[in-house]
This record gives C-alpha cells, structure tokens and sequence, in this order.
C-alpha cells in the first residue's frame, strides 16, 4: 500500500463523521474496560481459588478410590472407580437417615425463623415503637456471636446438672424437660439456630420497609386502616421480594447446618456422628481417612442445594408472571 493510499483513507475516515464517532467511542471505551477488568480481577481470582478450584478437586475425587497395588507389600493406590463413589453414599442407610434428620430440621426452623423476623421487622416499623434503635440492636447482635460460641453457650443452659435455668426451675417446683435426650434434641439444636440467625433476616426485612412510601401507608391512615390492615394488604406484599431472599439464604443455611450439632455432641450421645449429612462427611473425612466418598456426598449435597435453590427462584418467577 503506497504512502498515497493511506493519506486517501485516513482522508475519508476523518471526513467520515460515522466513522470518527466510532473510533472516538472505542479509544474512549477501551481504557474504561481495562480499568473495570483491573478492578474486578482480585474478586475473580479470588473466587476461582476459593471456589471453582475446591469443587472441581473435590469432583475429581469423588470418582477416585483406593485399591491394593500389585506390589507385594500391597501398597494402596489411587484408582478410577468412576460413579463407585456415589453408589456407595446412595446405598449407605446412614446417610438417608441425615437427609431425614436434615429435612425435619428445615421444614421446623425455615417457616419459624421467617415468620419470627416478618414479625419483629412490622413491630419494628409501628409508628408507635419505643426504643427501636435499641431493640433492632438487640435483634441483631446474636447474629454477631459465632455459631461454635452460641452452641457452647445454650449447651451450657440445656444440662440440668449446671444450668442456672433448670436450677431455678427446681427452686419453685417446676421440671423442665431436658432437651439434650432423645427426640428433644432437635428442639434443641433449633432453638440454638434460630437465636442466631432471626436477627439477620429481621434486619433485611425492617430495611425493606423503610422504602415503603410514607404517602401510601398515611393515605391507607387517611381511608381508616388500622395497622394489622396495612401490615397485611401493604407491607406484607412490599417485602416479598425480600421475603424470598431470606428465606433462600434460610434454607440454604439449614442445608449446611454443622458447627451446631457437632458441638452439642459432646454434650448428648441422642447426636450421632451421623446425626446431619455434613457430620457424616466429616466423619468420613476425618474419622474414616476416606476422602473420596466424603466428596461425593459432598457433590449430592451441593447439587441438591442448588436444584433447590433453582426451585425457590423458578417459583418466584413464574408467581411474578402471573401477577404481572
């Protein structure tokens, strides 16, 4: 191409005014999603690492298992065993007795941790509410405690032979169950749950009133509704979406529920190793040195997590359709 020809195009792309946009767009665009790539690169790298790379190691190993090596010594070594992994966790009756255990615990503690914090956030939102900034602090802070701690805490109050509560109990003739012993023991590992996580989704909920209209909930006032009435056709509907937000983070968090169980164990022999899926994981990690099949209950677990998450999500949509 001679000097000529060149000087002739750039000619017509300056006189061009489509193609001087264009070119001012993308040298101007260009350094921007650089910058946005620069930005977001620790939060990507990040999650690979923390993320994508444990699952995919963790899917590895679950189609791996160990067999005896031919040498004489018989020498254990690492074998392609394929889906061996998850027929032996689906063939194990152990583990369908935690999905049991695991299912009760959620349909227990998701609608009681949900309907509690829609509770607490309409009596925080009342016109008439006293001390609100103490009360949504005091909701809050159990949320606060780390899960091991608040376990350690209530399982000091759950036995009777040092639990100041039982010890009152008998001062006035009462007696209270004691809830580490047998079927009681959910209840237990419940309310140790819920204690801690009303105060996070209270919080979610009381926020999302706050960007409710004052001008709708005065002309509701103004049309003579009480504030049963208004929770119920205004508020209510308000915070569905946030509703449904918390309410999957609920259930998810049910489906990993572990530091509190494990640590009232100690407390109880009514809580097996095996008493919820991830304690049977650990047992089989830790206790058993059997990797491989702990990882393959550990996909069904996350798989199952995530079909239903897709569920919660799908259902919202399609209501969302319909309303619409």
């Amino acid at each position: 191409m001679t000097a000529l020809t060149i000087e002739r195009d750039r000619g017509r792309t300056e006189d061009d005014p489509t193609a001087a946009a264009t070119r001012r767009r993308v040298s101007l665009t260009r350094p921007h999603h650089l910058f946005a790539w620069v930005l977001i690169a620790p939060a990507v790298v990040l999650f690979v690492f923390v993320f994508v790379i444990p699952i995919v190691y963790s899917g590895g190993l679950s189609l791996m298992g160990t067999a005896a090596g031919a040498s004489a010594y018989g020498v254990r070594e690492e074998v392609f065993v394929g889906l061996g992994n998850y027929t032996k966790v689906l063939q194990d009756p152990t583990f369908w007795t935690s999905l049991g255990n695991l299912a009760v615990y959620a349909l227990f503690l998701v609608p009681i941790m949900m309907l509690t914090a829609m509770l607490f956030a309409l009596l925080l939102d009342l016109p008439r509410a006293h001390l609100r900034a103490f009360s949504r602090m005091a909701i809050f802070l159990p949320y606060g405690v780390p899960s091991v701690i608040a376990a350690l805490m209530w399982g000091f109050l759950y036995v009777p032979e040092i639990s100041p509560i039982y010890q009152l109990a008998e001062t006035f003739g009462l007696q209270f169950p004691t809830l580490l012993r047998g079927d009681l023991v959910m209840t237990a590992i419940i309310n140790v749950v819920l204690w801690g996580g009303i105060g996070f989704n209270t919080i979610i909920l009381y926020t999302s009133l706050q960007s409710l209209p004052k001008e709708q909930i005065d002309a509701a006032r103004i049309d003579g509704c009480n504030e049963p009435r208004i929770a119920w056709y205004i508020k209510l509907p308000h915070i569905v979406p946030a509703t449904i937000l918390t309410g999957l983070f609920s259930i998810i968090g049910a489906l990993q529920v572990y530091s509190e169980p494990q640590m009232l164990s100690s407390l109880t022999p009514a809580i097996s190793s095996t008493y919820f899926p991830l304690m049977r994981v650990y047992r089989d990690a830790f206790a058993h040195d059997d990797l491989n099949s702990a990882s393959a209950a550990s996909i069904i677990l996350a798989l199952a997590t995530v079909l239903l998450s897709l569920l919660v999500l799908g259902g919202q949509r399609l209501a969302a359709r319909r309303n619409a």
